[in-house]
């Protein structure tokens, strides 16, 4: 499919991630996930300077026009959101004041059979978002059972990951996102009118694990903390449970909720000062964007300011 044929994407949440951040002229701002662009191309309207990344080099490649159009206001990073910090230095801007993070797999990425994300038209079994690397058909093809259903578990969230996990092995080899669905459908007896196709979940699953987007997300809240000048606003986008737990957790942390307030026992330290303040509550897309975007309709926003206080030591993985 051509990038013309493609539908053109929808950015989720739009006006209520660019008032999280409020764009304004002066204002240094990451995009940690460029995609087709959509959060970046308001924010440069909105005045500010915008340094946008992302792994995938199909949206560097298409996002070259925006430099132009906004008259160098944009550099596009083609590099894992977990790297910005590394990246930063590297160009000299240490700090910024504000960072957007939409996480999973774009429109773009899900829309083009050949990239091998989604299984509503048959293509390679890739789901690749840098393009390198171990595809979903390597690890599904050498992969032993209990590795494939513990995957198929902890991302997919698949109650019968074992079940599952057993028709793969027995199927072996896997060459397209079709055969891998079939295989998947039939292991979990699907139903045509079943509201959900059951190869959701583990589509869901093999995709998170081939590109490690919960370990990449971990590092990337730790690198924007790093990143943000105090008074600077982080707002994350997520778009499943697994992806909001750990930012909701994120930021619980970050901020001190539910932190002991009673007084030190003698020879008690004390925690940390909290380094995020006003964080949000989960904020949803309303039914008029729904509407007009079935796929927001799973969308959470969370955001937050950050204080004056010294990052903390995060895990990356």
């Amino acid at each position: 499919m051509t990038p013309s044929a493609i539908a053109p994407h929808i950015p989720v949440l739009l006006d209520e991630v660019v008032a999280s951040l409020a764009p304004a002229k002066d204002m240094s701002i990451i995009d940690a996930t460029f995609g087709a662009g959509g959060y970046s191309r308001a924010l440069l309207v909105g005045g500010a300077r915008v340094y946008a990344f992302d792994r995938d080099p199909n949206a560097i490649r298409d996002g070259q026009a925006m430099i132009a159009e906004f008259d160098g206001q944009l550099s596009l990073h083609p590099e894992r959101f977990a790297q910005m910090r590394e990246e930063m230095e590297r160009i000299g801007v240490p700090q910024v004041d504000a960072v957007v993070m939409d996480i999973g797999v774009s429109s773009m990425q899900l829309d083009q059979a050949a990239r091998g994300f989604a299984f509503s038209a048959d293509g390679p079994l890739d789901m690749r978002m840098s393009q390198e690397g171990e595809s979903a058909a390597d690890f599904l093809n050498t992969a032993d059972e209990g590795a494939i259903a513990d995957v198929l578990y902890q991302y997919g969230e698949e109650r019968q990951s074992r079940r599952v996990a057993r028709a793969i092995v027995a199927a072996r080899p896997l060459e397209t996102t079709g055969e891998f669905a079939r295989v998947v459908r039939r292991a979990l007896g699907h139903k045509p009118h079943d509201k959900k196709d059951p190869a959701t979940r583990s589509f869901q699953a093999v995709r998170i694990h081939v590109n490690d987007e919960l370990g990449e997300l971990r590092a990337g809240l730790a690198a924007a903390e790093l990143l943000l000048k105090e008074g600077g606003a982080l707002a994350v986008v997520s778009f499943h449970s697994l992806e909001d737990r750990l930012v909701k957790r994120f930021f619980k942390q970050a901020s001190g909720a539910g932190r002991a307030v009673s007084r030190h026992l003698p020879g008690e330290i004390p925690g940390p000062p909290p380094t995020f303040t006003k964080v949000s509550k989960a904020i949803r897309p309303s039914e008029a964007e729904i509407a007009r975007n079935p796929r927001a309709r799973s969308s959470i926003l969370r955001h937050a300011i950050r204080t004056s206080a010294p990052a903390q030591e995060r895990t990356s993985t």
